[in-house]
């Protein structure tokens, strides 16, 4: 083959095998960009925060069984091959998503509506378990040995961006159901928000046609021709004493540090904006969307450096300046959205709605919350709601207690701080972007071709899967428990972090020898 050939036809394997990957990342990510929706959706009411962390740990659940889905399509990839076994994965993320769109809501079917969508967001987990290692090993046997982080940092990217295109799809129905903001928000959280799960039909029917035109694994379809194909890959992958080392290392030494710096620098941080922040829904998504854009490129960037100077410490360094630094960063984004040091226009102040609620029971049922509801304006341009509580607690035992403070909720901030959080969103997914970029390659060459696609799909989904996608609610849930330090839910992800980073320091080796296992 000339080596015009040969490169066009890597191109087509990346575009063949990106373009699938991608869709399945928006599938899975589209349900955590609309957690606030969906626990609206499909969880009692009456406690937003008890349906948001419940949304969370559905979620999260479907992170939980990826390393299932890994040994499930990982053995069928070492034994059948690779193209076919993400084809089937695409199959059942892409039907999965479409379905959880049609779920009736808790209001129509009561607790049906949460469980249907659990089981399908377990589907959804087990055809990712399946996925991402068969791409990016089905990219790795195809790419010269010498260029490998350079080609597989371009499946990298398509975590991101399947994100980034969940959060666009979200922004533009929202925008396209109604000529106005308010009646357009208010059919999105009724009915619109399924759309962003439909589309995913489509989607997928575009990415099967594509699938179906590629060819098997040159590396594999070779060790089929000569026979040498694994007889039972889980075997010879954890039954065997040297491999099974090397994927406890690439767990504990990569990819679960990997993980959790992954989903706090785009998930945690969407939610921490959200949620901690108070950012109105639009800036939230669009602030997370620019950083997005301006910092992917340097997954390739990080992915093609890896090939002159080695995996291990790109992806250590961007570990280690991240939980060194993520106080510092979220601190920041905080601090710049509460209202000291702005200037009220005070012939702006609007009232807005008032609401009076029912404390959830305590010693009685009376207790009661009355807020009134106004609409702030700052002189740099920001718009802040001002929330004043008046809560009413009466006991028997004692006279009734009036205790009154104020909140600011749902925030449009200024021009300036709005560029300076992307400025922030951008560092954290920049870190990202370290230790991701060069994974795949790393993981590849850790194990021989016979196994690899099982080998490594399951220290993957174990440290990205289970310790990353556990973040948003382990984190979310720190902080209802600390709640006088909104920074709490950071040390999950600090400590997970400093543990990987020692253990991958002192035990992963910085070769480059990709010939090593084939």
């Amino acid at each position: 083959m000339t080596q015009v050939s040969a490169s066009k036809t890597i191109w087509q394997v990346i575009a063949a095998s990106s373009v699938g990957t991608l869709i399945e990342w928006y599938d899975f990510y589209i349900f955590g960009s609309l957690a606030t929706v969906i626990a609206d959706q499909f969880f009692p009411k009456e406690n937003p925060t008890a349906a948001l962390l419940s949304t969370l740990a559905t979620f999260a659940a479907g992170f939980i069984v990826r390393p299932f889905g890994a040994l499930v399509f990982g053995r069928l990839g070492d034994l059948i091959g690779r193209k076919y076994t993400f084809l089937l994965t695409l199959i059942l993320m892409g039907g999965s998503t479409f379905a959880i769109g049609l779920v009736p809501g808790y209001a129509t079917i009561g607790f049906a509506a949460p469980l249907l969508v659990l089981l399908l967001r377990l589907v959804q987990g087990l055809a990712l378990g399946g996925e991402y290692g068969g791409a990016a090993t089905y990219v790795a046997e195809h790419a010269p040995v010498n260029r490998r982080g350079y080609y597989t940092s371009w499946i990298q990217t398509t975590a991101t961006l399947g994100l980034f295109f969940s959060l666009g799809v979200i922004l533009i129905t929202r925008h396209f159901l109604a000529p106005d903001l308010e009646t357009s928000i208010k059919r999105f959280n009724d009915w619109g928000w399924r759309i962003p799960f439909w589309v995913s039909i489509l989607l997928v029917g575009v990415s099967i046609y594509i699938r179906l035109r590629m060819n098997e694994s040159p590396l594999f379809a070779q060790l089929k021709s000569e026979g040498k194909v694994s007889k039972n890959p889980l075997k010879e992958s954890f039954g065997h004493k040297a491999n099974l080392k090397m994927v406890l290392l690439a767990l504990f030494g990569a990819t679960m540090g990997q993980g959790v710096v992954w989903y706090t620098g785009q998930f945690y941080a969407q939610s921490f904006l959200e949620n901690v922040c108070r950012i109105n829904f639009d800036q939230s998504r669009t602030i997370l969307i620019w950083g997005i854009l301006f910092a992917t490129p340097f997954f390739v960037v990080f992915g093609g450096w890896s090939d002159k100077i080695g995996r291990k410490w790109i992806m250590l360094i961007g570990m280690l300046v991240a939980i060194c630094s993520y106080q510092f960063i979220f601190k920041q984004m905080l601090t710049l959205t509460q209202p000291t040091g702005k200037t009220e226009l005070t012939d702006h102040r609007k009232f807005i709605g008032e609401k009076t609620e029912l404390i959830p029971k305590q010693k009685t049922t009376t207790d009661s919350v009355h807020k009134s509801i106004w609409e702030v304006h700052y002189s740099d341009g920001a718009v802040f709601h001002e929330v004043k509580v008046d809560s009413l607690f009466k006991d028997p035992a004692r006279a009734a207690v009036t205790k009154q403070f104020t909140y600011y909720d749902e925030k449009k901030v200024d021009t300036w701080t709005y560029r300076k959080l992307i400025g922030w969103v951008f560092v954290l997914i920049l870190y990202v972007t370290m230790v991701y970029g060069p994974i795949a390659a790393f993981l590849v060459e850790l194990f021989p071709t016979r196994i690899r696609y099982t080998s490594m799909s399951l220290p993957y989904h174990i440290g990205n899967g289970v310790f990353g996608g556990l973040t948003p609610f382990i984190a979310t849930l720190l902080t209802t428990i600390h709640l006088s330090d909104k920074l709490s839910g950071l040390w999950y992800t600090i400590i997970i972090g400093a543990v990987c980073f020692i253990i991958g320091a002192i035990y992963i080796s910085n070769r480059i020898d990709p010939d090593v296992n084939d």
